[in-house]
């Protein structure tokens, strides 16, 4: 398949030699995800798989800020506040399939995490088979900000994090750099940012040599940039529920621990509570059965206020004060994370 680019599309979809380009297209949102960015992307991949004129496949974001910043969480509000969420439960069950789809891809699937990779973004990027970060890379999983949960299957891959790390992702929302990407297994190689247009050149020219030409790119991976943190971390978050992880940080002597323990307090109790089960129990799950589990959650999820009151602080009213509703992690039973993680949803991932 070869396409004339189209710089009004929001996925620019096209091959240029042997590899076959990606290119998000929303540069002034981040290159946040749609609906219908992820089927564009969903058919080109299918298509490339049986297409033995394409031996690679790339995918970039335009403009500076990041690859990606994740799903279009104003569409997803709208949806929850005019649709009773049934636009949501479509992009998420398109989106998860093609998560696995990446995950499970063919072909070498290589995805350059340049500036915010968030969320959506990172299951566009981490599932896939070379992952390359740059000096500006930020790789992260944000949702209890907003009332979700790390969904994409990136609880499946914050579960393989060594030292809780995953759990203090997960949890927190926090960042990290590309020194811990590479250092947690998060991403593979890293390039100077003002690399990437020849990197693409050479990809596009020695398709069918991938490792050969990133091997040629790569530059010394950056110091972790968790490592002055691991001891507490690994102390405060293997702790045994929410609650005791915020207790260990409040007591920890470390002010980080303490200032982290602060801003787990800012976060929508519901979603700190499932993302807690949803870490712990991932690491013995395969990735269909997490993006599964994803679905049935945020269908759940989008039941309940906190998603709906939390995208309208951060992004609508954009006053960054969520009323949460409980307020506190008292107020989340184990009856209620049961419903939310078990409950039976017509709508799959794997139909």
């Amino acid at each position: 398949m070869t396409t004339s680019p189209d710089d009004e599309a929001t996925v620019i979809i096209r091959t240029v030699g042997a590899l076959g380009r990606i290119e998000l297209n929303k540069p002034k949102a981040i290159n946040a995800l749609s609906t219908d960015m992820v089927q564009t992307i969903d058919r080109a991949l299918r298509q490339w798989a049986t297409d033995t004129q394409v031996a690679a496949v790339l995918i970039t974001g335009r403009g500076e800020r990041g690859l990606c910043a994740g799903g279009d969480i104003k569409a997803i509000h709208r949806d929850l506040t005019e649709g009773a969420n049934a636009g949501n439960m479509t992009f998420w069950a398109d989106e998860y399939a093609m998560n696995h789809l990446i995950a499970e891809y063919p072909k070498p699937f290589v995805a350059i995490l340049d500036g915010i990779t968030m969320g959506g973004g990172v299951g566009v990027s981490v599932h896939g088979s070379h992952r390359l970060v740059t000096e500006t890379t930020k790789v992260g999983m944000p949702e209890t900000g907003i009332g979700l949960f790390p969904d994409v299957g990136g609880t499946y891959l914050l579960a393989q994090l060594p030292s809780e790390v995953g759990m203090y992702m997960g949890l927190t929302g926090q960042p990290v750099g590309p020194g811990a990407a590479i250092a947690y297994g998060l991403a593979d190689t890293y390039i100077d940012r003002d690399r990437i247009p020849e990197l693409v050149e050479a990809l596009e020219a020695e398709a069918f040599a991938v490792d050969t030409v990133i091997a040629r790119f790569a530059g010394e991976a950056p110091e972790n940039e968790l490592s002055v943190a691991e001891g507490w971390i690994a102390a405060c978050f293997s702790a045994d529920s929410v609650v005791e992880i915020i207790d260990r940080l409040r007591q920890h002597p470390n002010e980080d621990a303490q200032k982290t323990a602060e801003l787990l307090g800012t976060k929508s109790p519901r979603s700190l509570a499932v993302t807690f089960e949803m870490i712990r129990t991932a690491k013995d799950m395969k990735l269909e059965e997490v993006l599964e589990r994803d679905l049935r959650a945020a269908s759940e999820i989008g039941r309940r206020p906190d998603l709906t009151e939390g995208i309208r602080a951060q992004v609508i009213d954009k006053d960054r004060n969520p009323q949460w509703d409980p307020p506190t992690l008292a107020g989340i039973t184990e009856d209620e994370i049961r419903a939310i993680l078990d409950t039976e949803q017509e709508r799959t991932v794997f139909p």
